[in-house]
């Protein structure tokens, strides 16, 4: 088509965000999607406002935009930061932005762009199996939201105020989508929510995720699966169990303990004690071939210099798979944000250096475990390092975060192919990338 308008869109923050983009695509299909936002005619930024440094990244993203856009081009903010800040953002940026929507408005794109106008539905969207979705950056992968919302009282999470209670999607939604997805040929699929182990607790079922497992284990065409961000005080031995035996879901356990000192457990509200989380890490550990992943917030209002010590000291004893450390940000609308006892800037910052280091000392010592072993991994596509090398995804990882694998060597006679299965034997670590051959 000649005259077919384009489109750039920038999906910012977790993956849920990404969903909600996927479906501003499928309502905007008539468009010609291009990499080059100086062409296009409508820019989409879907926006973060969970902490601080993805506010700000978001801000950037816009006026980055702004400065090079052609002169008729439509620039649109959608998602969390939009909802959270409309009344001040629709004022500060009206030079810059043409379109405001919340996070209640992604299945009526078409329409505002159209329309040329801006909308802050009552509602929260939740994506489900009637829309059709454009899968971006895999031919095989696809992440399927499990809800919206979250019935939880972090302290530091401001998320609830914008993103509202829990809603839960029924598992047939559910069947139903993958069975679309698998129809178009993917094959491995994280299934994702703010706490997907509370999943159907707003229908009053407390074992919804393992309801779900079964049912999903009914299906024919997919591969692979994984759950991601469980919630420590809904998580269940028994939901251990059933991962673990599962045949489809990798037992990978993605769970975000925050802290794991007693006091600044209690402060955060994180709904479980320190012993109760070391015994269920315990036991995620004594899985065969267990995956665990968590995260880990550091400088939260009352953290002690003993908490720090004890966060320290406990993941340098628990064997995690990976890690991610965030500094704490200091968030309107948060009990956090009303403590007195807040810690000053440059003891957080110094907190995290040091935290850092022996976050990335530990992920250095699992990828030269990785070393001699053989793995089921996933081509991607040539990757960003050279032409000659394609990057790979050990099947069991969650894209984009657990690692990259570099695959220099083919031992079989067949052609490689992107979206393919093969066994890698991993012959050593450079930095923090993993070299393989397919054997």
């Amino acid at each position: 088509m000649k005259n077919q308008k384009k489109l750039h869109l920038v999906s910012l923050g977790c993956t849920k965000n990404l969903i909600d983009s996927e479906v501003m695509l499928g309502k905007l299909k008539d468009y010609e999607i291009v990499e080059n936002s100086s062409c296009a005619d409508v820019i989409i930024v879907n926006t973060c406002g969970f902490i601080q440094s993805a506010k700000e990244e978001s801000l950037e993203t816009i006026f980055e935009l702004y400065e090079t856009k052609k002169d008729d081009a439509i620039i649109v903010m959608a998602g969390c930061l939009s909802q959270r800040y409309k009344d001040e953002l629709q004022q500060e940026l009206k030079d810059e932005v043409d379109i405001f929507l919340g996070v209640g408005d992604y299945d009526i794109i078409d329409k505002l762009i159209q329309e040329k106008r801006s909308s802050f539905s009552n509602k929260v969207f939740l994506a489900d199996e009637q829309y059709d979705r454009v899968v971006t950056g895999s031919n095989y992968h696809a992440y399927i939201k499990l809800s919206e919302g979250c019935n939880q009282q972090c302290s530091f999470c401001a998320i609830p105020s914008f993103k509202g209670k829990l809603q839960s999607r029924t598992i047939e939604s559910i069947i139903t989508e993958v069975k679309k997805m698998i129809k178009q040929g993917f094959f491995d699929f994280s299934f994702v929510s703010q706490d997907s182990s509370s999943y159907l607790r707003d229908f009053g079922i407390n074992d919804g995720l393992e309801q779900l497992i079964d049912a999903v284990e009914q299906l024919d065409g997919i591969k692979s699966a994984r759950i991601l961000y469980l919630y420590p005080s809904t998580t269940t031995f028994d939901l251990i169990d059933k991962i673990s035996n599962s045949k489809i879901f990798h037992t990978y356990y993605d769970i975000p303990l925050q802290h794991i000192s007693q006091p600044l457990l209690k402060t955060m509200k994180r709904g479980k004690g320190s012993e109760q989380i070391k015994q269920m890490i315990t036991y995620m550990r004594s899985k065969p071939n267990s995956f665990v992943r968590t995260t880990f917030i550091v400088g939260h209002p009352k953290e002690t210099q003993e908490d720090f010590d004890k966060l320290c000291d406990y993941i340098q004893e628990a064997n995690f798979d990976r890690i991610n450390i965030f500094a704490y940000s200091n968030e309107e609308d948060t009990y956090a944000y009303t403590l007195k006892e807040q810690v000053p800037d440059d003891i957080i910052d110094q907190r995290a250096t040091i935290i850092g280091d022996i976050v990335n000392n530990l992920t250095q010592q699992k990828l030269q475990e990785d070393i001699g072993k053989i793995y089921d991994v996933v081509i991607d596509g040539t990757s960003s390092e050279h032409e000659y090398l394609l990057s790979a995804r050990r099947l069991l990882w969650a894209p984009q975060v657990d690692a990259e694998i570099y695959i220099n060597d083919n031992q079989t006679s067949q052609t490689l192919q992107v979206g393919k299965i093969y066994k890698a034997k991993i012959t050593q670590v450079v930095g923090d990338k993993l070299l393989g051959c397919i054997i």
